[in-house]
């Protein structure tokens, strides 16, 4: 057997687990797996920021060393989290699960249908989120109104990844959900999407640059990742996209993150 083959059959075995599994069509799990997915996503980091004042080792990898994650800061983020999901990603999930039911084909996808399908949906949500991010800090309406909660902190950690208010949860949320329809996903490709999709967010909003930092694995600077989006937080007017640096590059937003790599070297 190939190593193709037994991905393949791997993912075969967890398809069938998931399909036979009575909790996915609750219209109750898309609130628990969004939530339990992001807090996987944040606990690593809410540990780093637990030890970063005790440990030099783990303060030489924060972008912004002097900032501190108080209990106050994360007590704050995590209550808006929890509001958004409870008062509305929960009622439109029910909604959702009305309109469109759960779709179980038998055979799971293949891996390489996997993976460019993933890649795909991040593209098409790093573009509608560039030109969403643009105009919402060149609208100064727009920024006030509903942007400028996520811009609380100049120091971002994971948590401050979903403090947003209402209509920035739900926009976001509506290209995520959105993609994968667009472009004809099988259901497995969707949820690892969407997994992919909040690690990369919480990443980029970590406050931590280390040498398996997802940007040092894409080459020619492709990719921005958590120092990247560090300094849109700082400077507001740089560094709009998400995640991929095209559309900064082309329209000349794009800033470059040598402050770490100076930090590092001390």
């Amino acid at each position: 057997m190939t190593t193709s083959d037994g991905t393949e059959r791997l993912l075969q075995i967890v398809w069938d687990w998931l399909r036979h599994q009575s909790f996915l069509r609750s219209p109750l799990f898309p609130v628990f797996f969004s939530l339990t997915v992001y807090l996987s996503c944040c606990l690593p980091y809410i540990i780093l920021d637990l030890l970063c004042s005790r440990l030099t080792l783990v303060r030489r990898f924060k972008i912004q060393p002097q900032s501190e994650v108080t209990w106050a800061k994360a007590w704050r983020c995590w209550c808006r989290i929890l509001h958004n999901h409870v008062c509305f990603i929960l009622p439109l999930s029910v909604a959702h699960g009305h309109w469109r039911p759960v779709f179980s084909p038998t055979l799971a996808p293949e891996m390489l249908t996997v993976f460019k399908d993933v890649l795909a949906c991040l593209l098409l949500f790093d573009t509608q989120y560039f030109l969403w991010h643009l105009l919402h800090h060149k609208v100064p309406w727009l920024y006030h109104s509903f942007h400028k909660e996520h811009h609380l902190y100049t120091a971002t950690f994971s948590l401050t990844t979903e403090n947003t208010g209402v209509w920035e949860m739900l926009s976001l949320s509506f290209f995520a959900t959105l993609n994968p329809l667009l472009l004809g996903c099988h259901p497995l490709t969707e949820m690892l999407f969407f997994v992919t999709n909040m690690y990369l967010s919480v990443e980029a909003h970590s406050g931590y640059e280390f040498p398996w930092s997802p940007h040092r694995v894409v080459p020619f600077g492709l990719y921005g990742g958590a120092q990247h989006h560090d300094l849109h937080h700082l400077k507001f007017k740089v560094n709009y996209a998400p995640y991929f640096t095209h559309w900064d590059r082309l329209l000349g937003t794009l800033q470059g993150t040598q402050r770490k790599s100076r930090t590092l070297k001390r």
